[in-house]
């Protein structure tokens, strides 16, 4: 007899986690970059001050350094669960970031009424249906030093963000199976 050999699925296990994601500044341009993800390499936007060494708390810069990925955030009503080896948490209504250097809970995830300040997670544009949560100031959190850094879906266009790094949907959601808890970015 002869058999026939037949190609299997990838499952997620069976992917190369990419260990390192670079982002460099694209030539000439203050607020768009290039991201290396392994061979692929695609366009992101960027801080509208750029990338800086020493990011503060609404300078609108992405910071320099290494960041580990902590958390993806999705949000179910918009699309599946995506796959990844992250950990994933489902973005609700109430969800939010506080942004406000005076409060404990500065840089880390609350709950925010309605009509409350802080960054919501729960947004109408669409740019945080994806959100990939970094490490940039946790260890230690100092404040002032800046919130909410993560890498999001990008603006029509590449606008510039607030100090995220940004990417098209389509590429975000490419990346996606192939990050995990070992992953880090490299900004600058």
């Amino acid at each position: 007899m002869h058999f026939r050999r037949v190609k299997k699925p990838l499952r997620m296990a069976q992917l190369q986690v990419l260990r390192v994601l670079r982002v460099s500044r694209a030539p000439g341009q203050r607020a768009r970059g290039l991201l290396r993800a392994g061979h692929r390499v695609v366009p992101v936007a960027l801080g509208r001050s750029g990338i800086k060494a020493n990011k503060r708390e609404g300078d609108g810069a992405s910071p320099r350094g290494r960041f580990r990925l902590l958390r993806l955030w999705w949000r179910a009503d918009r699309g599946p669960r995506p796959r990844s080896l992250l950990h994933i948490r489902r973005i609700r209504p109430d969800d939010g970031w506080c942004e406000d250097p005076s409060d404990r809970r500065y840089n880390r995830p609350i709950k925010l009424p309605p009509r409350s300040p802080g960054d919501r997670l729960w947004r109408e544009d669409g740019l945080y249906d994806l959100v990939i949560e970094l490490d940039h100031n946790t260890r230690p959190r100092v404040a002032g030093r800046g919130s909410a850094v993560f890498i999001h879906v990008a603006r029509e266009g590449f606008l510039p963000t607030a100090g995220c790094v940004a990417l098209s949907v389509s590429d975000l959601r490419k990346l996606l199976g192939r990050l995990g808890s070992g992953t880090t970015i490299e900004i600058g």
